[in-house]
């Protein structure tokens, strides 16, 4: 239920490539960082970082590729559940029109109920789809924890948001915008991505700062 995106209106958007395929979408926090869900470096990838895109196949549309110096995914991510699903990468980045990076959240608190937020990325339209070229874009809306936990078995790093849009497979590590602020990591949700049965599960970003503050600080 997304639409295609005005080009270049989120310049944090980050394309994480192998082989010039998309595997995971990403977004600018800094002019060094990238933060991503660390469920997308399951298998050691070579990401190229593509940034500054809206159509990921056209590259004469001036985006700018470049290789990750450093990977930092969180020690405590836990695979089974998929908790701690957080990444920074390291990226040196010149800002310019196209290119910026997008708040984080002051202080660790969560998201109310009913809080219409926005996602966006290259992954799949629809179940078992392949990733889209073009940048897209959905409203999705906050519910609260005790009603996600009905579905999902949630810890306090997580938050839920449900349809009428959703992320899909190739999605990962894109930001949920709630209030012009990153404020969760697509981390997972149903296999059949435009099923409407279960909500979409997202690391809760204000949950980690002073994990980023620490990582920030210790890479520079």
């Amino acid at each position: 239920n997304g639409t295609e995106a005005k080009p270049h209106s989120r310049p944090y958007m980050v394309s994480l490539q192998m082989g010039g395929r998309h595997m995971c979408g990403g977004f600018l926090v800094s002019d060094q960082f990238v933060m991503t869900a660390a469920h997308c470096y399951m298998n050691r990838p070579r990401f190229t970082a593509v940034l500054g895109a809206h159509d990921v196949s056209n590259s004469a549309e001036g985006s700018v590729s470049m290789e990750v110096v450093a990977y930092y995914p969180h020690q405590q991510f836990n695979l089974r559940n998929l908790d701690y699903d957080i990444m920074l990468l390291k990226v040196n980045v010149t800002p310019s029109a196209s290119i910026s990076w997008i708040t984080l959240p002051q202080r660790d608190e969560d998201i109310p109920a009913n809080t219409v937020c926005s996602v966006a990325g290259w992954g799949g339209t629809a179940a078992f789809h392949p990733p889209t070229n073009r940048l897209m874009e959905t409203k999705i809306t906050i519910i609260d924890r005790h009603s996600c936990g009905q579905y999902w078995r949630l810890t306090t790093r997580m938050v839920c948001a449900h349809y009428p849009g959703g992320s899909c497979q190739g999605d990962s590590g894109g930001p949920l915008v709630c209030n012009n602020v990153a404020a969760g990591i697509v981390s997972f949700g149903e296999r059949r991505c435009d099923s409407t049965l279960r909500p979409n599960v997202y690391a809760r970003i204000s949950g980690f700062l002073p994990w980023i503050s620490y990582i920030i600080t210790r890479a520079n």
